[in-house]
């Protein structure tokens, strides 16, 4: 059986990012693992109350995993067991047991254990800017370049692995969308994200059969679910932008059909 590996910063960023190719995956016999690399344990709480909920956060965000995993069709969850860093400039982000402080090489040797367990054919992460500047998101990228690069010096790499994105062209179009609806507000939030440049993008996936079950995902992560959430309110147009693409850079490997591939296990056998 084919395996695919997915390596997320927090829970909840696989739902909307990746929840379209892991359940696509799922739905063709494949094997779903992912690794997350914290608990979420310092973010923002929604629907909950604060003083109660923030002890115990990361419980409450491991089962939200886990219901949102089941729904993507998630055959093993593994937690390399750092400390959310919270925000640049925060003091969470310079806490010791932090992901952002991890040093490099523990951490990409515990991320390679995981690896040789499974030897998945693809593996996927964020690219270099962690999509929008996140310091877990960016370590996410430095730990599992360094655990590839190291189960490479033992004679072993995944067929491809990948980079999840967001294209520039679709952050202008979500720009222009969203002034269409008055949505000015929200385009602050999207300026962080610089995209990728088009013709960069190695693979785009049509994931709108999963568009809705993406949003299941997302919404058993209740924890963070901010009631103006454009990921839970919105309809039409900005939904089918935001969950029925997905795009990704090849970082490894070959393609395994004409650019732009339309399924990340093209060229690799079930």
């Amino acid at each position: 059986m084919s395996t695919l590996l997915l390596v997320h910063a927090h829970p909840d960023d696989e739902a909307i990012s990746t929840g379209g190719v892991m359940a696509m995956a799922h739905e063709q016999g494949r094997r779903v693992v992912l690794v997350t690399a914290t608990r979420g344990e310092v973010g923002e709480i929604h629907n909950m109350d604060e003083a109660e909920s923030r002890p115990r956060l990361a419980e409450i965000r491991t089962e939200e995993l886990r219901r949102a995993g089941k729904l993507l069709g998630v055959d093993r969850q593994v937690f390399l067991g750092y400390r959310d860093s919270g925000m640049v400039g925060t003091a969470d982000n310079e806490h010791p047991q932090s992901f952002h402080r991890a040093p490099l090489l523990g951490a990409a040797q515990l991320l390679a254990m995981v690896l040789r367990e499974e030897r998945p054919d693809v593996v996927v992460t964020y690219g270099a800017d962690g999509i929008y500047g996140h310091p877990d998101h960016i370590k996410a990228h430095e730990v599992t370049v360094a655990a590839l690069d190291l189960m490479d010096a033992e004679g072993w790499q995944p067929t491809k692995a990948y980079f999840v994105c967001i294209s520039q062209g679709g952050m202008k179009r979500m720009g222009e969308m969203l002034r269409e609806m008055g949505r000015e507000d929200l385009l602050q939030q999207e300026s962080r994200i610089q995209g990728v440049p088009d013709e960069d993008v190695t693979t785009v996936i049509d994931t709108s059969q999963y568009a809705e079950l993406k949003r299941r995902a997302f919404g058993e992560h209740r924890s963070q679910n901010d009631p103006n959430s454009p990921f839970l309110s919105m309809q039409g147009k900005i939904f089918d932008a935001m969950m029925s693409t997905e795009t990704y850079v090849l970082a490894r490997g070959a393609l395994g059909e004409e650019k732009p591939e339309r399924d990340l296990f093209s060229g690799i056998p079930n």
